[in-house]
């Protein structure tokens, strides 16, 4: 690799420089809960012949304490641009432990002269590897084992206790033989942080407000109105302290695979660095990884000091090689939730990949991929366990429509991770919900007043929906709810002709649980009425700009749909056609004449995805995927990461929450030790995102 890309890459990446030996390991950068480099890293790098800067406790900017808006300085290493010699032959390259002779572990010396564990280089050699893992140099003659080590021989090294035994090495992976039951989770203490208050004593700002608004406020007594809209909004609660949040229980199960090797793997661990430092000490953390296998990096455990330390070493160790089984992966992330002895209040798994499934998808030999996707979604997760699953797709390689797929079955949402430089902030703004849950297992009810009327529909996304057969009652399943969301949600009635002055026609309410004291809420009933006057006055009757605003999204996500239906069938013409006509619909409607910036909005998104559909490899590249992430976002009406965040067609900030945008700010100004930031990248062409070291390093093409 040319310096002038080298230059780029650590611009990127925030470091002052990365030598060209460590072009293919430079996704093994460790980093420390101090922001420091811990001696394994700095013994690894000098093996390398490169010398790490000297690092003094005033120059470590301590990380803040959970939730707190200060920046951290926990992330990527600094790297001097001095090199300088170092005693390779004290640290094994592979595992970094020491090798000293006497100790009952066998060392071999390459040709090359670097020096490794017998046990770790036959391991790393029996996959094929004929290379030098530090200097990359190819090898004439190779270590061969043709006995199992003994006891001695099995690394131990400074190992916390839960994968301390039966170690073995599997490529340049550390890898511990896992339990049958994952029933080793940390104990959950109890918390004594809540609420002592009652349910009745609830104070008004710590409930759910409903609020509905019919489609007109008046109709004649004399005329009936056909699919007479109600929309019924709920918000959430404000969020409560962090010592007063419902604990998280949440697992990631991240690609590991030969793709994800390089800057991507590097940026994933930068991430997952500032996932760790924003959990509390009452949430637990757990890290499967996956490529051609899956395994446990790290059990459920508490995000206290010891906890954090433990994870970041577990994120630190992670390497990429091999291929890519997505459905492995996941069965390793249920199988923690299942087994786990305890549970926190609120249940998630993360899932990010850059790549297809090769494994359960495809079938032997490359067959044709099969068309059900929810095969890679564990039924545990569906049926017994109902965990949301949010993933995240990585560059455009992934495949977006078994990332959305999984996301769907499981009442998660799916982000499409264009610019890869931004994952740390898809991840945050996910966090920003996860830690901010105030509402399970929400239900809510409509219901007919008036005897003659009964329900037409209810519009409510990707929420589920059940109508009595009599077509009287009608009740939403929502679940979880992040502080201050907004839900909307349609009701749709015939109005017939009637001969009173006011007509009741719909009650709401709506029952939940307080997460944090387990107890159940109910609210009161809200009425919706209507005026019934025996004339109508002067003029059309007027719509409300807030039942046309969701009326359109609702619309606007049909459009996207059924343009996508149309662009999978190969009829790209015919697909922007259909973008192109709810654009022209959505320009005539009420509220894009009163100025409505969400309208407004919508339309720019739809422009957006025509774009994105004007040929066949930019539909491929990014189209298909950031359709699926918007119809993610409008169905579940949650943010989501879309395809370039900087872009300004991005709907994602209407339904961002306080807290979301709380900890993207976070995200973003980060201090990496004394190095900027990764930059923001200005608002680019379409072309110019689908740049391959655009996409890598985000930089202008």
């Amino acid at each position: 690799m040319g310096s002038d890309k080298w230059k780029k890459a650590k611009q990127a990446l925030g470091c002052i420089l990365i030598p060209q030996t460590l072009e293919q390991n430079n996704d093994n950068i460790n980093i420390n809960i101090n922001g420091s480099v811990t001696p394994s890293e700095r013994r690894r790098v000098s093996d390398a012949g490169v010398s790490l800067s000297s690092t003094s406790p005033s120059d470590v900017i301590r990380p803040p304490s959970p939730m707190t808006p200060t920046p951290s300085s926990q992330g990527l290493m600094r790297f001097s641009r001095t090199c300088s010699k170092s005693s390779s032959k004290k640290t094994c390259a592979i595992c970094l432990n020491s090798m000293i002779p006497g100790q009952g572990l066998a060392i071999f010396t390459a040709e090359c002269s670097h020096s490794f564990h017998f046990n770790c280089i036959t391991s790393n050699v029996k996959h094929g590897n004929r290379v030098c893992p530090v200097c990359r140099a190819k090898w004439k003659e190779i270590p061969f084992q043709s006995r199992t080590p003994g006891p001695r021989e099995k690394l131990r090294g400074n190992m916390p206790s839960w994968n301390r035994n039966d170690l073995s090495t599997e490529g340049n992976h550390l890898q511990a033989s896992e339990p049958g039951i994952y029933d080793d989770d940390d104990f959950i203490e109890e918390q004594r942080r809540v609420r002592e208050q009652s349910v009745d004593s609830t104070s008004d700002n710590q409930r759910i407000e409903i609020r509905t608004c019919p489609e007109v406020s008046a109709i004649p007594k004399s005329i009936s109105y056909a699919d007479f809209t109600v929309l019924i909004h709920l918000k959430a609660p404000i969020a409560g302290s962090q010592n007063s949040r419902a604990p998280v229980d949440l697992v990631t199960v991240l690609d590991v695979s030969g793709s994800m090797a390089g800057t991507k793997l590097a940026l994933l661990k930068r991430a997952m660095g500032f996932v760790i430092q924003h959990l509390g000490p009452h949430d637990r953390l757990s890290v499967i990884a996956f490529s051609a296998t899956a395994r446990r990096l790290f059990p459920l455990r508490r995000m206290n000091d010891i906890g954090r330390h433990q994870a970041l070493q577990a994120v630190n160790s992670l390497s990429s090689n091999g291929g890519t089984n997505i459905a492995e992966g996941l069965k390793k992330g249920a199988k923690v939730m299942l087994d786990r002895k305890c549970k926190n209040p609120v249940s998630s798994i993360i899932l990010l990949s850059d790549g297809q499934d090769t494994y359960t998808v495809m079938g032997p030999g490359g067959a044709q991929s099969r068309t059900d996707y929810n095969s890679l979604l564990p039924s545990s997760i569906q049926q017994s366990l109902q965990i949301p699953v949010h993933t995240f797709g990585f560059g455009v390689d992934h495949d977006a429509v078994a990332m959305h797929s999984i996301s769907e079955a499981s009442g998660g949402t799916f982000s499409f991770i264009e610019v890869e430089s931004v994952i740390q902030d898809a991840f945050a703004q996910c966090m920003g919900g996860l830690l901010s849950v105030v509402t399970q297992e929400l239900l809510v009810s409509v219901e007919c007043v008036h005897p003659t009327l009964e329900l037409r529909s209810i519009e409510a996304g990707s929420y589920f929906v059940q109508l009595t057969d009599n077509a009287r009652l009608g009740q939403i399943n929502v679940g979880d709810l992040y502080a201050e969301e907004d839900k909307h949600f349609l009701a749709t009635l015939n109005i017939p002709k009637a001969s009173i002055n006011e007509m009741p026609l719909l009650k709401v309410n709506c029952s939940y649980r307080d997460p944090l004291t387990n107890n159940p809420i109910s609210l009161d009933e809200v009425v919706v009425k209507i005026d019934r006057p025996e004339t109508q006055g002067p003029g059309p009757l007027v719509v409300s700009i807030e039942v046309d605003r969701q009326r359109n999204r609702l619309r606007a996500a049909e459009a996207m749909s059924e343009a996508k239906s149309v662009a999978e069938g190969g009829d790209l013409a015919g697909a922007i056609l259909i973008l192109e006509r709810c654009r022209e619909m959505l320009s005539a409607s009420t509220s894009t004449q009163a100025g409505d910036p969400m309208t407004v909005g919508l339309g720019n998104e739809l422009r957006e995805i025509q774009e994105r559909m004007c040929n066949r490899q930019i539909y491929e590249a990014s189209g298909r995927a950031y359709v699926l992430s918007g119809l993610s976002s409008h169905s579940w009406q949650r943010a989501t990461a879309r395809g370039d965040t900087t872009s300004s067609t991005s709907l994602s900030q209407v339904y961002q929450t306080t807290m979301m945008a709380d900890m993207i700010t976070r995200s973003q100004t980060m201090v990496f030790g004394n190095v900027p930031s990764l930059p923001v990248a200005p608002p680019r062409s379409l072309s110019q995102r689908l740049s391959p070291r655009a996409l890598a390093y985000n930089l202008p093409r």
